[in-house]
C-alpha cells in the first residue's frame, strides 16, 4: 500500500467511526427523550438531522475519490466498499433516530398514558447491537460481528411481543389509540435499527473474511 493510500484509508476509517459515534448518540437520546418524556431533547435531534446527511455525503465522496486516485485492490478495495455500505446504513439509522424523536414529541405530551411494552428493553438491545457492530469495525473483530448477528432474533422476538401487547391494548383503551400507534411506530423503528446493526456486522465479516454471510444462518462464532 502506498503512503498516500494508507493515509487516505486511515482518514476514512476515522470519519466512519466518528459518524458511528454520532449516530449512536442520536439513537440513545431519541429513546431517552421518550422514556423521560423530554420534548426538547426530541426536538434537538430533529433540528440536527442535517449533520449526519452532510457527513454521509462527505464520506461517500471520499470513497469515490480514493477509488479514482489509487485504484485499490484486495483488502483495501474491500475496506472502501465496506465503508460505503456502512455509511449508508448509518445514515438510515440517523433517519430512524429522527423518526423516533418525532414520535417522542407526541408521546411526551401524553403523560397519563403508559407504553404497554418494554420500550426501554428494546432500545437497550438495539443500541447495544449498534454499538457492538461499530466496535467490530473499529477492532476488526469477527467474533463480535457474529455476536451481533445472533442477537437479531432476540429483537425480532421483542418486536412480535410488542405487536401482541399493542393489539391487546387497543380495544381496552380506544381513547388512546393514537398514543398506542405512535408507541408501535417507535418499536418498529428500534427493530429496524437492529436490522441495520446486523447489516453493518455482516459488512465487517465481509471486510475481514471476504465472505458474504447475508441470508445464511445467524450462528455465533468464537
Amino acid at each position: 500500500m502506498s503512503r498516500h493510500l494508507q493515509k487516505d484509508i486511515e482518514n476514512l476509517k476515522n470519519k466512519i467511526i466518528q459518524m458511528g459515534e454520532i449516530v449512536e448518540d442520536r439513537v440513545y437520546r431519541a429513546t431517552l427523550a421518550i422514556i423521560k418524556r423530554d420534548e426538547q431533547m426530541a426536538r434537538d435531534i430533529i433540528d440536527h438531522d442535517n449533520d449526519i446527511d452532510v457527513m454521509e455525503v462527505e464520506i461517500e465522496e471520499d470513497c469515490l475519490r480514493i477509488l479514482a486516485l489509487h485504484q485499490p485492490v484486495a483488502v483495501d478495495l474491500r475496506f472502501i466498499v465496506t465503508v460505503m455500505k456502512i455509511n449508508n446504513e448509518l445514515e438510515r439509522v440517523g433517519d430512524l433516530a429522527v423518526n423516533i424523536a418525532e414520535r417522542g414529541i407526541f408521546l411526551a405530551a401524553q403523560s397519563d398514558v403508559e407504553v404497554p411494552f418494554d420500550i426501554g428493553g428494546m432500545a437497550l438491545q438495539a443500541e447495544g447491537m449498534l454499538t457492538r457492530s461499530i466496535d467490530s469495525l473499529v477492532n476488526m473483530d469477527v467474533p463480535l460481528a457474529y455476536r451481533v448477528r445472533s442477537e437479531d432474533d432476540d429483537v425480532d422476538a421483542k418486536n412480535q411481543e410488542m405487536y401482541s401487547r399493542i393489539k391487546d391494548a387497543i380495544p381496552k383503551n380506544p381513547e388512546h389509540i393514537n398514543y398506542l400507534l405512535h408507541a408501535l411506530s417507535v418499536g418498529r423503528h428500534l427493530e429496524r435499527i437492529a436490522d441495520h446493526a446486523t447489516n453493518i456486522a455482516e459488512d465487517v465479516i465481509y471486510l475481514i473474511d471476504a465472505e458474504i454471510v447475508r441470508h445464511t444462518p445467524e450462528t455465533f462464532q468464537e
